[in-house]
């Protein structure tokens, strides 16, 4: 348990470094930083080693449609229609954060029913898409993410609107 919480503290620590001041440029993001480091360690334990396979890339195990209805953003110049615009993207923790901030701006609602929208809404949403999200979440995935919030619960990770 104390290993746990270490490493879901290192991961936030981690992202919040690595992706705070690319985050914080845009006033509109719904999703607090907290919670994206929380979703990161759920999916992944914040993996950075460059990934793609089994149809996911990156630390936040993106899809090549969720990274499309994200606004197929690019690393610097790049055109979208790159073969390799998408993966350079989600494997990118500023580009990946970025399009999760764009997919939960278009998709994000209520997916538990509990009157608010907040990070337990984002992190089913981003592991079951914007239609599916009031679907049951795999055990660890929600497992993880409840211990990794419940590590920073004096950091509200709900967003008022």
């Amino acid at each position: 348990m104390a290993a746990n919480k270490l490493s879901c503290t290192l991961a936030i620590g981690a992202l919040l470094c690595l992706g705070f001041a690319a985050l914080i440029q845009a006033t509109d993001k719904p999703v607090t930083d907290v919670c994206l480091g929380c979703i990161c360690e759920a999916i992944s334990g914040c993996n950075q080693t460059r990934y793609c396979g089994g149809g996911v890339c990156g630390l936040f195990r993106i899809t090549w449609a969720y990274w499309s209805d994200g606004g197929k953003l690019t690393l610097g110049n790049e055109s979208p229609q790159s073969e390799d615009a998408y993966a350079n993207c989600v494997n990118d923790p500023y580009c990946a954060a970025n399009t999760i901030q764009n997919y939960m701006t278009k998709f994000g609602q209520d997916c538990n029913g509990d009157g608010a929208v907040d990070c337990y809404d984002y992190a089913a949403i981003h592991k079951l898409g914007g239609y599916g999200c009031t679907g049951e979440l795999a055990y660890n995935y929600q497992n993880t993410l409840g211990t990794c919030l419940t590590s920073f619960q004096s950091v509200d990770v709900r967003i008022s609107g």
